[in-house]
């Protein structure tokens, strides 16, 4: 028998994740939580084989982050639910102690597919996040152009991104033109709306 423990903030939509799990012969959900209480805790005590954890709960996603879970009880597999996510916050997720990632817009039979696969020790993407990935293509951006790019955004002005980057004015504005060429943005605007759609910032 597969232990679940359930995660998510929304009582309704817990509920109705508990039912479509506990509809199957091989699953049992342990344990439901709604993230506001010490959740690695209750997972300690029922022992779950899987934690699906919804990630636009208040506390779901830093569980996962801080892989506290995955510290107390490494032998939990986790499976984060989220509505939408980007390329780079996948691929930290799945870095980050997530054995799986699902979309809460996903047909009931793949939430109970993606809990069997991680049982068996193996990973589980959710097909419309795996695509929206690979589309999107790898990150072309440094890390020091993101750190540009970020300050950007925000509206920092170009000399004080310099100030805080140590680094002259010339070079943030170097790095600018840069990130704006990768980018294929036409302006430094669009350089900013291309990267935070394809999730490189």
């Amino acid at each position: 028998m597969i232990r679940v423990l359930l995660v998510e903030h929304t009582r309704l939509v817990r509920g109705a994740f508990a039912a479509l799990l506990s509809r199957e012969d091989d699953i049992e959900v342990v344990a439901e939580a709604d993230g506001d209480g010490d959740v690695v805790a209750r997972a300690v005590a029922c022992r779950p084989d899987v934690a699906v954890i919804g990630v636009d709960s208040r506390e779901g996603e830093e569980i996962a982050v801080r892989g506290e879970l995955q510290a107390r009880l490494p032998e939990c597999r986790m499976l984060l639910m989220m509505a939408s996510t980007t390329p780079e916050r996948l691929r930290r997720l799945l870095d980050l102690h997530a054995a799986g990632v699902i979309s809460t817009n996903a047909p009931p039979d793949r939430l109970v597919h993606g809990v069997r696969k991680l049982v068996r020790g193996q990973r589980f993407v959710d097909p419309e996040f795996a695509l929206a990935a690979l589309d999107a293509g790898a990150n072309p951006l440094t890390p020091r152009e993101v750190e540009v790019l970020r300050l950007t955004a925000d509206g920092t002005p170009t000399r004080e991104i310099a100030e805080r980057l140590c680094l002259s004015a010339a070079t943030v504005r170097n790095h600018l033109s840069a990130i704006t060429r990768k980018t294929g943005g036409r302006s430094r605007i669009d350089a900013v709306r291309i990267a935070t759609e394809s999730g490189w910032v």
